[in-house]
């Protein structure tokens, strides 16, 4: 049974952990001071202690700082009051697990004190106890369901010859699903290209692809091998294919029904056997009926389709992939930044993330960069312009069937009230101020619209 030690000078804020905690299975012990909390960690093993910041006699920094002298790897989360979110900082930084804000909700201590006991920084261990079902998927990560479906599908289509097209907007990683499949096929031991046809000029993407021979054109000054020739028993990955003009849709289309090339210049044709994986973060059934895209070739892609949805569809892998970007980053910039408090987690869960995966594993790597401690603070997270100059979004206009009034105000009114507690970072005195309303008034806004 895990030992707790409660130290906080408030006797209803001892009393109400002590009942929580024992409820949940510990033990627990309680004192009133760092003093006495100091006097009964030297005579006695804890599992974990919980302090508060500001109290008589011995205020919890020093407290912290006294526990982690003699006692390193026993977890310290600290308790701040809603003014002193500088104070929390600094303790993270003197080596605490993590911080929680008074008044908080008992799931969010709950959970936290769970992580800490387990010793795994601010991600749950059980997760990475089961069998990750992306095991040999690359670096593609996710338990939600959506995710889980995805994994299936490769298992099933890897082996297979079977064209393949992946959409999902820019950012959620069609790439290392297409590189997934690749790993996982009897061609994996061949090539692997990539190309991206909406980063080359139309003039190029042709001898990008097919290649050309010397003296084709203006520039051709020796042979050049197209990447299917490269890719030949092989794979090759389509990038944004729905950016390809109407003569290369015409001339992937012949690779597909006639599995032969012919490069710029030449009348020779080539024979190349490869597996094509397109993506695009284009709606290429309405490219059809636009005109914009082949439905010839659209059919022969789309053989599997396979849809990866936004990060915002699927909040519940931000953990997982900021424990895997943690790592990643970590090891790149030669750091030892282990972890991320529950704060700075809750505001990635609650953010609709533009950019998506890509934009998260950037955030991390900007966090881990800038991180003079080894958890990443909320301090060292910078979100999108919408958050960082302050930009209020304009209302919705108003569709023929009308608008629900009070469920729009209640959006508009939540979101301000995200973007105060950000500027104030998470004190609610300060945001109450900001918004130019009582303290009284945000505490029930706050657990109206359930934000912790």
């Amino acid at each position: 049974m895990p030992k707790i030690l409660v130290v906080d000078d408030e006797l209803s804020m001892r009393e109400m952990l002590k009942i929580l905690l024992k409820k949940e299975g510990y033990e627990v012990v309680t004192a009133s001071d760092g003093e006495k909390a100091s006097q009964l960690f030297k005579k006695d093993h804890y599992d974990l202690i919980i302090a508060d910041i500001r109290m008589p006699k011995m205020d919890g920094l020093t407290l912290l700082h006294r526990i982690k002298e003699h006692h390193p790897h026993i977890p310290v989360i600290m308790i701040t009051a809603y003014a002193s979110p500088d104070d929390a900082i600094l303790a993270m930084k003197e080596g605490a697990y993590d911080y929680i804000t008074k008044p908080f909700k008992v799931e969010e201590i709950k959970s936290v004190i769970k992580g800490a006991l387990e010793g795994r920084p601010f991600v749950d261990k059980a997760l990475e106890k089961q069998k990750r079902p992306q095991d040999g998927f690359e670096d593609l990560v996710g338990k939600s369901p959506a995710m889980l479906r995805i994994y299936d599908i490769i298992q099933r289509v890897a082996p297979t010859n079977t064209n393949i097209l992946i959409s999902g907007e820019s950012g959620t990683g069609k790439e290392l699903v297409a590189k997934a499949i690749w790993k996982n096929s009897p061609r994996r031991d061949k090539p692997f290209v990539t190309i991206n046809c909406s980063a080359i000029p139309e003039n190029l993407l042709e001898s990008e692809l097919f290649g050309h021979e010397k003296g084709a054109f203006t520039g051709a000054i020796s042979q050049k091998m197209g990447k299917f020739e490269l890719a030949h028993q092989g794979t090759i990955f389509l990038d944004e294919v729905g950016d390809m003009s109407p003569s290369t849709q015409a001339k992937v289309l012949r690779v597909l029904e006639q599995k032969e090339i012919e490069r710029i210049g030449s009348k020779r044709p080539i024979i190349v056997d490869v597996r094509i994986i397109a993506a695009t973060n284009k709606d290429l059934e309405q490219e059809v009926i636009s005109k914009r895209f082949r439905e010839d070739l659209f059919y022969r892609l789309n053989v599997i389709h396979i849809y990866i949805p936004p990060l915002r569809e699927r909040r519940g892998d931000i953990p997982l992939l900021v424990e895997h970007f943690l790592k990643k980053c970590s090891r790149k910039l030669g750091k030892d930044v282990r972890g991320i408090s529950s704060y700075a987690l809750r505001t990635l869960i609650d953010y609709d993330f533009p950019g998506n995966v890509r934009e998260l594993e950037n955030m991390i790597e900007r966090g881990v960069a800038l991180e003079t401690s080894n958890i990443v603070l909320p301090e060292s997270l910078v979100l999108s312009h919408y958050k960082r100059e302050g930009k209020i979004p304009k209302p919705p206009s108003i569709p023929p069937q009308g608008i629900d009034l009070e469920e729009q105000v209640s959006k508009f009114e939540k979101d301000l009230i995200f973007k105060a507690l950000d500027m104030a970072r998470g004190s609610r005195m300060k945001a109450a101020q900001l918004l130019n309303i009582s303290f009284r008034s945000l505490r029930y806004k706050l657990k109206k619209y359930g934000i912790s």
